[in-house]
């Protein structure tokens, strides 16, 4: 397994965790961001610098990904896009997107989407508590023993 990381907007909490585990479990990390990303020293993880534009490291992750693989994205339309792939979508609060709920996750971010286009001020997702990263460790593990082998 390989893990990719949309890590643009992957909190620095949930990067820590994946450093720690990929060193534990000898994976390789790949963060896809289109600025500078800060990482360990590891011949373990990667970090790649894609162009500036909407969609590019998507667009980078969904050509690179391979099936089994791991992607760590809060981006609905990117997991399912892997997920077609056949490859496993995790998002940062410890939440596993697959084939059963990523239509209807997709459906509902697009009613979000359009209410936000109307002028409703919705507010965003509360910030990432002890909770939120305790669920993405043990969830990370999970998959990592599963997978892993």
């Amino acid at each position: 397994m390989h893990i990719w990381v949309d890590a643009d907007a992957c909190p620095n909490v949930i990067k820590d965790i994946l450093f720690r585990a990929a060193e534990r479990t000898q994976t390789r990390i790949t963060l896809v961001a289109n600025q500078h990303i800060q990482k360990p020293s590891s011949k373990l993880i990667k970090a790649v610098k894609v162009g500036q534009g909407f969609d590019v490291a998507d667009n980078y992750i969904v050509q690179e990904v391979a099936e089994s693989d791991l992607v760590i994205t809060a981006d609905i339309p990117l997991a399912a896009e892997v997920i077609e792939k056949g490859a496993h979508a995790l998002n940062p609060r410890g939440e596993l997107y697959d084939r059963d709920n990523i239509k209807q996750r997709l459906s509902m971010r697009n009613f979000m989407e359009e209410m936000r286009s109307t002028g409703e001020n919705l507010g965003g997702p509360p910030p990432l508590n002890q909770n939120d990263r305790q669920k993405f460790a043990n969830a990370l593990d999970q998959l990592l023993t599963k997978y892993n082998r």
